[in-house]
């Protein structure tokens, strides 16, 4: 079955999660048409989506000011996989702590923008990260937040670095501090997408049939 992915595409690295969620679907036995996103009435027709790394100010600005935004909502709220990277996660977040971020709520998680530093401290770690086997994740900090508390609900941690959590999955949710889309190791979008294919394929078919 073709499958359908978004990447949003406000800004951030678009070229470069479009290409690894190919990557990643081929490994799976899928074909997959991947959209950039920059308007709303795409963000329906998607059964996969990515929300990129960038300014979390101006993406959370873009995509309500757009109208995307409650459409990623209901993409969440419909069960379907939606990979939040970086700036993704701190727009993802129920709190931001930054009154210029509207966040979308649909992760119970707070953040702290910057935790790992500026883009001089920009660094890569083998991290651990709870699902993809035995070998480090080679895992991309740039400008890196950090989640600073997990609220009462669903979200698992699923990595930390220096103490602090920079990975979490709640729901059809996965979100991390770094950058999965600079290294060509696709085990982030894999997990995020296609570690329950039967849900993607659901997800699929009820998208075929509205």
């Amino acid at each position: 079955m073709s499958l359908t992915a978004g990447v949003i595409a406000v800004q951030g690295d678009v070229s470069e999660h479009a290409a690894a969620i190919e990557r990643a679907a081929r490994a799976h036995g899928h074909e997959v048409t991947v959209h950039e996103i920059r308007e709303a009435g795409i963000v329906p027709d998607c059964d996969l989506l990515a929300m990129p790394g960038g300014e979390s100010t101006t993406i959370s600005r873009q995509i309500h000011s757009d109208g995307i935004a409650a459409e990623i909502v209901s993409h969440v709220d419909t069960g379907k996989p939606l990979l939040a990277t970086c700036a993704g996660l701190i727009v993802a977040s129920s709190d931001a702590a930054d009154d210029r971020v509207e966040e979308l709520e649909v992760l119970d998680v707070s953040v702290e923008r910057n935790a790992f530093g500026r883009q001089k401290d920009s660094f890569e770690a083998p991290l651990p990260v709870e699902g993809l086997g035995d070998e480090p994740y080679p895992a991309v900090f740039i400008r890196a937040p950090a989640i600073d508390t997990v609220e009462d609900g669903d979200a698992e941690v699923l990595a930390t670095w220096d103490d602090r959590p920079v990975a979490v999955k709640q729901g059809p949710i996965v979100a991390t501090a770094f950058h999965p889309e600079l290294t060509p190791d696709d085990r982030i979008h894999e997990l995020a997408f296609f570690a329950n294919d039967d849900a993607v394929l659901e997800s699929a078919d009820q998208s075929a049939s509205t």
